[in-house]
């Protein structure tokens, strides 16, 4: 399959939100929307009002029909706003999301090696929390990320969530 990666832009924000959602395992969780993770406040500080100077990310869309499949982002989130996978105010937390028929197809290796090539330019390092479920984990300790002993927390649905830093050295 053929796809192009490029950065992302504030048009993006729609798209954005359904990745969140993809994200947050919210779509297997039954009766939840889209627009219930816009409510969500611990959920809707990684997406709403994208554009932030520190906000960095990238879309995989289709070559054929410029349809967008997949994205990954950073947002520093930092004071009262700390998110998920906070471990420090100069690290950005990254989410990562491909929608279901594009899975297991490569693109989400592609958007990290993407996005940390650019990354390592501005940041000591990237966070993320993951449920300890996640086929993912694998690609994230691929990438270099590391689970950070002692952070293994119950997350929002009961399950395990884990905090993975990876540092730039």
């Amino acid at each position: 399959m053929d796809y192009l990666i490029r950065p992302l832009t504030q048009e993006d924000e729609p798209f954005l939100w359904r990745m969140l959602y993809e994200a947050t395992q919210m779509a297997e969780e039954g009766d939840l929307t889209i627009e219930d993770a816009m409510n969500h406040p611990d959920l809707a500080k990684y997406v709403k009002n994208w554009g932030f100077p520190t906000d960095m990310g990238f879309v995989a869309t289709l070559l054929s029909t410029n349809q967008p499949v997949g994205a990954v982002w950073l947002r520093l989130l930092t004071g009262e706003n700390k998110g998920y996978g906070y471990v420090d105010d100069q690290t950005p937390e990254l989410a990562i999301a491909v929608l279901p028929e594009y899975r297991n197809q490569g693109i989400g290796t592609g958007l990290i090696t993407h996005l940390l090539a650019a990354a390592k330019a501005l940041y000591p390092s990237i966070s993320l929390s993951s449920r300890s479920s996640n086929p993912a984990l694998y690609l994230y300790k691929r990438c270099g990320w590391k689970i950070i002993d002692g952070s293994d927390t119950i997350n929002r649905v009961g399950g395990i969530s884990l905090k993975m830093k990876l540092d730039f050295d």
